[in-house]
């Protein structure tokens, strides 16, 4: 159990008013200094609670905090960090059952999407997911088209939008609302399209050595390994 989760078990009176008090968890971010700890603890908080990504959850933690523009702010892996001991704390009830709603939702499209080689990455892949979180999938297309017409096809509204890719390039994301049922309510999603030859290098492993995505076989021993977590922790 991490420092974070035993603190929340000895002291489980504090913690419903301390969310808005969150200040962070030292823990594996010693290396920064109490300002930038404060932003990641910050942007951390609406991460979570907000569903923000962490470039917004951070200019906006610089503006709440009144700092000036140019502070230099924690990395996402530190951020990330903060997201993780914040769950710990406040969301561990409920967290692991949001999160195999939308391991399981992503797969329902991974497999509608099953010809364009999907791979499910960001918080639901990396398991610090909540039900604010989007469901965010590279597709690896023969011709960059055909993602599209399929969407089109299937009488499904999206939006196109251009963002960076996996080499800084600019890649087209479509992006729609998808119903949960186990959650009970839309969920974003998105579809990044890349070439089919952006597939190798996108499994390189990240800067923590963790693969940065995994293809449908890999989520479903994700959500089997939750499941075998699970029935371990269920008392006799």
């Amino acid at each position: 159990m991490c420092m974070a989760a035993d603190c929340r078990d000895r002291f489980p009176g504090v913690f419903g008013p301390a969310r808005a008090l969150w200040t962070g968890w030292v823990g594996d971010n010693a290396g920064m200094n109490d300002v930038q700890l404060e932003i990641a603890a910050t942007a951390a908080r609406m991460v979570v609670e907000e569903g923000l990504n962490f470039g917004p959850a951070k200019q906006r933690a610089l503006r709440q905090l009144g700092l000036p523009g140019r502070t230099a702010l924690p990395s996402n892996d530190e951020v990330e960090a903060q997201v993780r001991d914040y769950i710990a704390i406040f969301c561990a009830e409920t967290q692991p059952q949001e999160l195999r709603a939308l391991r399981e939702h992503a797969l329902l499209w991974m497999e509608r999407l099953a010809e364009f080689r999907p791979h499910l990455g960001g918080a639901v892949w990396q398991g610090w997911a909540t039900r604010l979180s989007d469901i965010d999938l590279a597709l690896f297309c023969d011709d960059p088209k055909s993602a599209e017409i399929a969407l089109i096809n299937q009488n499904l509204r999206f939006e196109v939008q251009s963002q960076t890719g996996l080499h800084g390039q600019p890649v087209d994301v479509l992006s729609l609302h998808s119903f949960c049922r186990a959650l009970g309510e839309d969920i974003g999603v998105h579809l990044r399209i890349y070439d089919l030859q952006d597939l190798r290098g996108a499994l390189a492993p990240d800067a923590q050595g963790r693969a940065p995505r995994g293809d449908v076989r890999a989520v479903q021993a994700r959500l089997n390994a939750d499941a075998g977590e699970c029935a371990h922790e269920k008392p006799l």
